[in-house]
Order: structure tokens, then sequence, then C-alpha cells
């Protein structure tokens, strides 16, 4: 449910924004057609005053095969770079090409490329070789080349007033290109054929004597090459594993030393049977085995003979040939460590001894390979630049042997039928929406200058105080008053059915006797508003009286179409005339009315000394409902006077003029004079607007109001 309302929101949003867009539009058509249709009449004035061009195109194929002798499998896989084809586009609208043509064609005095420089001081003192030239420049303007997609083909095209000087002139581009690209191809090949000849055969000498000269001083050194990236000697390859030996035979002799000194510590602590040595010999534990046997034997015949039985004596003397086998044994071990300990250190010795003799011959093999790296790099470096030049001299000759053309028209130009510029679908097109950018721009920045309000939000927030009803604008030629009484089933009529519901309440209450209607500003609708407010009550069955007070315009007569002299309101206050007599019936049931006859014009304080009191007094007393038409509060005091004396005061705003300002300073001044300002009424309101309901909802209600 909840996504579902926000969907509508959404959607709600959206129309909002669409049906503002649609009354920006609406009210500011005038605006925005006039700016489009200049926008759009500029655009076409334009597009006829420029001269057709005729667009002709030659297209020439680039042969992606560098080498022209190459078989059929290296054509096949031989492929341009993007700037090597970018070179040939340069060089086919070279400065050299465009002066070829121009003199080919004779355009020197062509009018369309020679234009002004017949004239001006210095047309008499230009030479034929600079007219040239400034033709020759004048043409490339008109000339554009460039590769098509990622092809090998290259589209030359040419635009002119004459459709068959546009195909001469780029036909003559491409074959002069191409004479162009052939004489030099061929003619630089055979002159650098020849230098490349004898360079090559300087080289050929140089690299055989530099590796003579290596082979030599290798084989007089004893240097012989072990790979093909070093070369040694023989000393070279011993050393390395006569290191490996050394250092094998070394670890041998500090492991013997080690165990001879293990050995020596543990006799000297327990005795030889201590030595871990002994202690894992295999023949020492078969001859302890062999005496734990005989001393078992020792035991039973002892036990069964006694100590000088000669069976016991024969095992005694066995269990002492045991024990001397075993101590013979365990020195022969300890003998066998220590011989051990120094064969190794002797082995060592040997091997360092040698090791050195080889470091001394090596010292001196060392600076022997110096020299031969360096005389092997100066043979490396001259058969590479042989190798180098031997393959430039190939190419050389090859191109020398061969006058093909690398490059081929495969698509001459022909004399265009259709202009190709201007192109006016597209230039009306884009006038088109210049004309719609101009003319929303236009509105766009009209409704960024407004200051007036505009919505029901913008006075809430600004003032404070609630819009009781918005009033639409009605035509020019008609009455507004009037339509309550012609259509009372009209917007016009409802807006202000929905004032008095605003102001008098629904509800069976007290409602405001005398009512005020004032504004900020003049020409806010404040008079026709008063005017038309007071009908709706007098036609609702209430007894109404309309007073004017804003005596300086005395307006309301022209309204009500009543310009007869009599008293009025201020003849009334200065006593000059009845009340009665100054109140006249309006024509309407239930309507009077208190005009001002004349706009008076005094310093006098007319509202302020008591007599204005007194007569609203009387008047409560006759009607249930007064209607005052007040002046406007910014720059007139009357106002501020009389707003005091209503029951309640509504301030009339004008829909997109009143300012913001404006109309806070008015509330002020009513608020601070103790009046009792109960809410604002908008007038002439466009009828599309959101302050009317315009926006979401004017469609819904447009079946409800009589046609206006």
């Amino acid at each position: 449910m909840e996504i579902t309302h926000k969907v509508d929101g959404y959607e709600r949003q959206l129309s909002d924004i669409l049906q503002l867009v649609r009354d920006v539009l609406r009210r500011r058509r005038l605006t925005f057609g006039l700016v489009a249709a200049g926008v759009l009449a500029l655009a076409v004035a334009l597009m006829m005053l420029m001269t057709p061009q005729y667009e002709s195109v030659a297209r020439i194929r680039i042969d992606p095969s560098q080498n022209p002798l190459a078989n059929k499998q290296q054509s096949d896989q031989t492929t341009l770079s993007p700037e090597a084809i970018e070179t040939e586009v340069s060089a086919m609208s070279s400065l050299d090409v465009a002066r070829t043509v121009v003199r080919e064609l004779n355009l020197a005095n062509d009018s369309e490329f020679a234009k002004g420089l017949d004239e001006g001081p210095d047309a008499a003192r230009m030479g034929a070789e600079e007219r040239e030239t400034l033709v020759a420049q004048a043409v490339l303007k008109k000339l554009s080349v460039g590769r098509e997609k990622l092809t090998y083909i290259i589209a030359m095209r040419f635009r002119s007033r004459d459709p068959v000087k546009s195909a001469k002139i780029v036909n003559s581009f491409a074959d002069n290109y191409l004479k162009a690209k052939t004489g030099m191809s061929v003619g630089t090949a055979s002159r650098q054929t020849q230098w490349y000849e004898q360079r090559l055969a300087e080289l050929g000498n140089e690299m055989r004597t530099a590796e003579a000269a290596l082979a030599d001083y290798r084989a007089r050194t004893g240097l012989v090459a072990t790979d093909s990236r070093s070369s040694g000697t023989v000393v070279d390859q011993q050393i390395p594993a006569l290191s490996g030996s050394l250092a094998n035979a070394e670890s041998n002799a500090a492991a013997a030393q080690a165990a001879y000194s293990s050995a020596r510590e543990q006799i000297s602590r327990g005795g030889i049977d201590s030595v871990s040595e002994v202690r894992n010999s295999p023949v020492i534990a078969d001859l302890r085995s062999q005496r734990a046997q005989i001393l078992r034997s020792m035991g039973e015949v002892q036990a069964r003979y006694g100590d000088k039985h000669p069976e016991s004596i024969r095992v005694r003397d066995q269990l002492a040939s045991i024990d001397e086998q075993i101590r013979d044994e365990a020195a022969r071990v300890v003998n066998s460590l220590a011989a051990d300990a120094v064969s190794a250190q002797a082995r060592a010795a040997s091997l360092r001894n040698s090791l050195s003799q080889l470091e001394g011959a090596r010292a001196q093999n060392t600076r022997n390979e110096a020299m031969a790296q360096s005389l092997e790099r100066d043979a490396v470096a001259k058969r590479a630049a042989y190798d180098k030049m031997s393959e430039m001299a190939l190419t050389s000759a090859q191109a020398s042997q061969n006058s093909l053309s690398q490059a081929v028209i495969v698509e001459r130009a022909q004399p265009p039928m259709q202009p190709s510029a201007p192109n006016k679908p597209l230039i009306l097109a884009l006038g088109l929406v210049a004309a719609l950018v101009a003319g929303g721009g236009t509105i766009a920045v009209q409704e960024m200058l407004v200051t007036g309000m505009q919505t029901v939000e913008e006075v809430e927030t600004a003032l404070g105080i609630p819009v009781l009803a918005a009033v639409p604008k009605v035509a020019k030629s008609a009455n507004p008053a009037d339509i309550l009484i012609e259509r009372p089933t009209s917007l016009f009529a409802e807006s202000l059915r929905i004032a008095r519901a605003s102001i008098l309440g629904v509800r069976e209450s007290r409602p405001p006797q005398v009512i005020a209607l004032t504004s900020a500003l003049p020409s806010e609708g404040k008079t026709t508003t008063s005017l038309a407010f007071a009908r709706t009550l007098a036609l609702n069955g209430a007894k109404t009286l309309l007073l004017e007070c804003d005596v300086r315009r005395a307006a309301l007569r022209h309204m009500v179409g009543d310009p007869a002299i009599g008293a009025g309101l201020v003849e009334v206050l200065h006593d000059e005339a009845p009340l009665d007599a100054a109140i006249q019936p309006s024509g309407i049931d239930n309507l009077d009315q208190l005009l001002v006859r004349s706009p008076f014009f005094s310093s006098e304080n007319l509202f302020g000394d008591g007599k204005m009191e007194e007569l609203l007094r009387r008047l409560r007393s006759r009607y249930e409902s007064i209607v005052l038409d007040l002046p406007p509060l910014v720059g007139l005091a009357d106002g501020r006077f009389l707003a005091t004396m209503a029951d309640a005061a509504v301030l009339a705003i004008r829909w997109n003029a009143t300012p913001s300002s404006a109309a806070a300073s008015a509330l002020g001044w009513m608020r601070s004079d103790g009046a009792n300002p109960i809410g604002a009424i908008y007038t002439m309101v466009d009828s599309s607007a959101e302050a009317i309901g315009g926006l979401y909802y004017s469609k819904k209600y447009s079946a409800y109001y009589q046609g206006e």
C-alpha cells in the first residue's frame, strides 16, 4: 500500500510539472511565438543567402605492401601503421601538389580562388609565383582529405560553386599526387643504391678486421668461449669446482675436529665409556652383549661350584678377556676420530693451496678478458652496422628496380548533380531547435525575473496567513462584478462564494460584520473584488452595504454604472449630507452602496476624528454585512486607520505581480496597528495556475463551472 501511494505521488508531481510548463507556455505564448518565429526566420534567411556548393570525391587506395618484390604470403601479412597513412594524407594536401594543380588547370586567374588579389596597393607588385602560392592556399581551404574508416582507401573531397570545376580539381589532385609519389620514390632509391654499395664494402672490411683481431687475441691468451653470451679460460672453469671441494673439505675437517674434541672432553669427565662414538660402536655393543652372557654364566657357575672351581676360573678369564677387548676397541674408536680430524685438516690445506694458485692465475686472465671483451664489442658493433646497411641496401635496390606506384586511383570524381551545401533540412532542423530553445529561454528568464507570488504555499510561507480564495482573471472587455449575475455558476462566481465561506465560516457562529478589503499596492483588483464580494453576500440573502473608503480614486461609481452626481461618503463625514441621502440602492436585492462622489484630495484626517467609528456603529444596526473598500496600505495612511475599525481585514494580492516584500510590509502594519488580518485573496489568477487548482485537478472540475 505504501508503494502504491509513492507511485501515485510521483505521477502527481510529474503531472504538476508538465502542467506548470503548459501554464507558463500558455501565459507567455505570444513572447515564445515571436522569439521562436524570429530565430527561425533568421535561420531561413541565412540559408537562402548561402551560395550552393558542389562536392566531388575521388578515392585512392594505398598499397599496404612495403616491399614491392615480397612474395604473396609476406604481402598478406604486411600492414600500414596509422602514422604512415596520415603521412600520405598530408602529402596529398601539400602546398607543392596544390601549386601543380593551379598551374595545370590555370586557376591563377579564377575569380573563385583569386578574389581580392587584384585589389589593393600590393596587387601591381605581386609576382606570378607569389600569386600562384596564394591561389594554391585558397584551393587547399576547400580540399579535405581523410581515411575512410579502417580501410586503406583515402577520400579526397573538393567543394566549388561549379560542379564540373569541382570534379576536375579533385581529379587533378589525385593524378599529381601519384606522379609526385612515383617520381620521388624511384629517383631517391636509385641515388641511394650506389651510396649503399660503397658504404657496405667499407663496413665489410672493418667487420672482418675486428673479428680477426678478436680471434687472434683469444688464441694467444688461452681464452675460450663457454657459451654464446660469455667467454673465459680453463682456470675460470676449474675455480668454481675447486671452491666447492674446498668448502666441503673445510666443513668435513671442522666436523672431524669437533667430534675428536668432544670425545676427549667426554673422556676427561667420565671415562672412555662415556664417549658417544664408543657407545654407538656396533663392535663394542656386541662385546658388551657377550660380557652380559658371561656374567650370567659366572653367577650360575659360582653358585654351583664355588669361586675356586676350575669352571669358575675359566669364566672369570673369559670376562677379563672381553673387558680387555672392549677397552682396546674403545681406544681404537678414539684414535680413529683423531686420525679423521688430522686427515680432514690436511685435505683442506691442500685444496686451499691449490685454490690460491688458481686465483693468482685468474687475476692475469681477468685483465686479458677485459681486453677481449673490448675487441668483441667492437666486432659486434661493426657486424650490426654491416647487417643494417645490408638490409637498407637490399630495400633500396628493390625500389630502384620497381617503378610501380604503391597507390592507385580506385574511383575518379564525377560532377555532382545536387549541391552538397547548404544542407537545408539540417539547417531548418537546427533553426527550429534554436528557435524553440531561444523562445523557451526567453520565457524562462521572464519567469525568473517575476517577483510576484504564484502559489498558496508562497503566501503562507512568506506572510503566515491562509489564502481564503483565488479569484480568476476575466477578459478585459467584461465587467468582473457583472459575471456574478450573468453566469452565477462560473469559476469567477464560485471563487467569490469560496471567499464568503472562508471569511464568514460555514458553521452557525458569529461571523465578522464589518469586512475590510485592502491591498499593498494600487491596481491589484482590490476594488473589483470588494464589489464582487459584496454582491456575493447580497445574492446569498445577507443585507449588505458596500462602503467605498478609497476616496482618492472614487472608482466604484464607474464600475456600477452610476456616474450621477450626489452626496457620498465624504459629504456624510463632513456633515454636509444626511446618511440616508448618501446611501443608494445598487439595483441588486439586499445590496446598498455608499460611494464617493468624486476623487477627494485633502491633508485632513478624514477617518481619524471619531466620525467614521460613529458611522460604522450606526450602519451595524442596519446591515448584516458591511464591506469596506480600503485604499492601498503602502504609501497611504487612510487604510491603516480604517483596517482597525473592521471586524476582519482581508489582503488582496495580485497573482504573479505583488512582491512578497510589499505584502509583508502591509500585513505587518495591520498587525502592529491592532487590525485583524484573517487571510489573503489572490486576484486576477490565471485559470490554469496552481493557486486556483489548475495543475492536477482543473480537468476534473471543468464540468462544474459555466463557461466564461
